[in-house]
């Protein structure tokens, strides 16, 4: 899953989805282009990942179960530690740029996401692991 050690705050990309399928997609695209990447299923988890070790970028699914995305998105603007984490919404929710306006993202991305829009986005974010430093 995950190449990034806790010693590397501040250079992976953290995905939080719910559904097993996307992360591991969105993961193996990442990785493919020399991210590294840690994932997070619920909320929970996604806020105790960002504190173990802060990412370059998060890209955070609305629909989670639990803890919700906007629930994630509220806790990190309320704690100063986690607030200027860059965070990409990436949802199919309705009304998506309704329910975005109060959660201050940095990007919002709709599902389908579109491979180039995805890379872009975590390119203007985190930098790929150096050639010679990958698994």
């Amino acid at each position: 899953m995950s190449r990034a050690n806790d010693d590397e705050s501040g250079t992976y990309v953290l995905v939080v989805d719910d559904d097993r399928g996307i992360r591991e997609a969105i993961v193996e695209i990442l990785e493919d282009e020399g991210f590294a990447v840690k994932t997070a299923s619920d909320g929970d988890a996604a806020i105790a990942q960002m504190r173990q070790a802060r990412p370059a970028v998060v890209l955070l699914d609305l629909n989670l179960p639990r803890v919700t995305g906007d629930d994630v998105r509220k806790i990190q603007l309320a704690d100063r530690s986690l607030r200027g984490i860059p965070t990409v919404v990436f949802s199919a929710a309705d009304r998506l740029a309704e329910r975005c306006a109060d959660l201050a993202p940095s990007e919002v991305l709709a599902k389908p996401i579109r491979l180039a829009q995805l890379l872009a986005v975590v390119r203007r974010f985190c930098l790929p692991l150096a050639v010679g430093a990958r698994a």
